[in-house]
């Protein structure tokens, strides 16, 4: 139920995602308002995470989900409505879009903390790979569907596809089965759920270095793939159906690297992963020079594969050393540090193309993820936490792999 939930949410999704910047270019906006538009999604997502990865672990994950998805409905029907209806203003799709990141903020956590408390044993990595791989499977052909239907009837009728696949996908959460979650106990009140999963995130180096180094590397990537890849590709590629085909080359490199995670268990699970980060820089050099359309392919093919690997090691290691009724909490902090800077990323993407230039933005952004992506790497825990074949205890993590040297830092 999951994973076929997903699966139609990553249809719609992805599409939108392309759809959402045509309809600004399309109003007659410019790069700046694509990022102004991209940062009011993401603004709300950061300031609610928090909470909503507290009201997650205290109220049954599935129908914060099927409530999340609700309000992203609405929502995207609402920016499907504007954009049909002609001329839509920039302030009402920074609204609509920041009720989305709202919807988002509530769901995020929930999911998380729902699909790693649905599996357990051995073969906890190569189901993750296997829901990812289903995953990002839909989103390919989501990427390559919505960049060909924007191009074809325009984006108002994908936003609508996508408000449509809400739909369904909390239709479907709605009867997930619970029963294997155990009861939850009663708290001492939000705050103190906040303060308890910040100890629990704070008091593990790898953990908390590993988000501090994506507040950095999914800003900047956000701000190359929202703002700067939908320019390159009006400018140098024509248009927005090679911008969806290289988004879908990147999803189907997930989907290839989701498929060999369910052959490989790396024994350092976050060495394997950080490892498989470095490429993240590609994509933003190759649309710095800027690469034809087949060279961008490659080369978001390549960045979707190694990108994946480290997804998986990344729950793998969540899933193993976190205790179970504070998932929500732990990913609600892991989601708040990796997103905090992307509204300001995408904000002043267009000011600094006016600045520096597009070519040398890019080239920055990818110097920057190849940068904190080598500084993560100085971090103990990060090369030395271990995949092991049991699950961590549903208390306090007493065996955690932080309590195989003394924790420094924060810890």
């Amino acid at each position: 139920m999951l994973t076929a939930a997903a699966v139609v949410t990553q249809l719609g999704s992805n599409g939108a995602l392309v759809a959402a910047a045509f309809a600004v270019l399309q109003a007659g906006g410019d790069g700046g308002d694509v990022g102004l538009v991209a940062a009011a999604r993401t603004l709300p997502l950061v300031l609610f995470l928090l909470i909503g990865g507290a009201v997650a672990d205290r109220l049954p994950r599935h129908r914060v989900m099927v409530a999340a998805n609700a309000l992203n409905c609405v929502s995207q029907g609402l920016f499907a409505l504007i954009v049909l209806a002609g001329e839509p203003q920039l302030w009402q799709m920074m609204l609509l879009s920041a009720l989305g990141g709202t919807g988002q903020a509530f769901f995020g956590p929930a999911a998380e903390g729902m699909l790693m408390s649905s599996v357990r044993g051995e073969q906890v990595s190569r189901a993750f790979a296997v829901f990812r791989m289903a995953m990002q499977g839909a989103g390919l052909g989501g990427a390559a569907l919505g960049g060909a239907m924007v191009a074809a009837i325009g984006p108002g009728w994908v936003l609508a596809a996508d408000a449509a696949a809400f739909a369904v996908a909390g239709a479907l959460r709605a009867f997930l089965d619970v029963s294997h979650i155990p009861p939850r106990e009663p708290g001492g009140g939000l705050l103190a759920d906040l303060r308890e999963g910040w100890r629990e995130f704070a008091g593990r180096p790898w953990l908390w270095g590993i988000v501090v180094q994506f507040s950095i590397a999914n800003a900047v990537v956000a701000a190359a793939d929202a703002v700067y890849g939908p320019l390159v590709a009006r400018d140098h590629l024509g248009g927005a159906a090679p911008w969806g085909l290289a988004l879908g080359f990147f999803g189907a490199g997930t989907v290839v690297g989701a498929l060999l995670m369910t052959r490989w268990k790396p024994r350092r699970l976050l060495l394997a992963g950080i490892l498989c980060v470095f490429p993240l820089a590609l994509p933003s050099a190759a649309l710095a020079v800027p690469l034809p359309a087949g060279g961008l392919w490659a080369v978001m093919f390549v960045t979707g594969v190694t990108v994946e690997v480290f997804g998986v090691c990344w729950m793998t290691a969540l899933h193993q050393e976190i205790p179970e009724n504070k998932l929500s909490r732990v990913t609600a902090y892991d989601w708040f540090g990796s997103v905090a800077l992307v509204p300001l990323a995408t904000a002043l993407a267009g000011p600094a193309e006016l600045a520096f230039g597009r070519t040398a933005a890019l080239w920055g952004c990818a110097t920057l993820v190849v940068v904190v992506t080598a500084a993560v790497l100085c971090v103990p825990d990060v090369r030395n936490l271990r995949r092991r074949t049991h699950h961590v205890a549903k208390g306090a993590p007493a065996d955690s792999a932080d309590a195989e040297r003394p924790v420094r830092g924060l810890g």
